[in-house]
């Protein structure tokens, strides 16, 4: 019985662990404008888009997530995304340098999250994407 509850509380820490990293911000939109929710513990965040017209518009937020919105005149094609902020994990930097900060120079650094990907703009908004399933046969 012992080893049964051992193997439990494992199965169990394990499950918690995985829900834990699987916490990344998920891409959320309307019809002029994309946002990532599930923003739990990320800050300094950098979202790069480039613009089918090979315009690329970067938008940071310090906390919070960083909000594109179209506007003016739009382009309507594929935008491309790429999302980039520090996490509150941090991990020991191996390779120190000398960084002329003295006392308060750090011996870790924060954690990185990057994603990408992108979302399409059709008759100047953006909609939702597009179940494409091939038949067989």
């Amino acid at each position: 019985m012992p080893k049964l509850k051992s193997l439990l509380t494992a199965a169990i820490a394990a499950l918690i662990a995985t829900a834990v990293q699987a916490a990344e911000p998920v891409k959320q939109h309307n019809s002029n404008a994309i946002w990532f929710v599930n923003w739990i513990g990320l800050t300094n965040a950098t979202l790069t888009i480039s613009e089918p017209s090979g315009k690329i518009v970067t938008i940071h937020a310090q906390s919070g997530t960083p909000v594109y919105k179209l506007s003016g005149d739009v382009q309507d094609g594929v935008y491309r995304y790429e999302l980039t902020a520090a996490t509150d994990k941090t991990r020991k930097i191996v390779n120190q340098i000398d960084s002329g900060r003295g006392e308060n120079q750090s011996d870790s650094e924060a954690i990185p999250y990057h994603g990408q990907g992108h979302f399409t703009v059709e008759r100047g908004v953006i909609v939702p994407e597009k179940d494409i399933k091939e038949d067989e046969g």
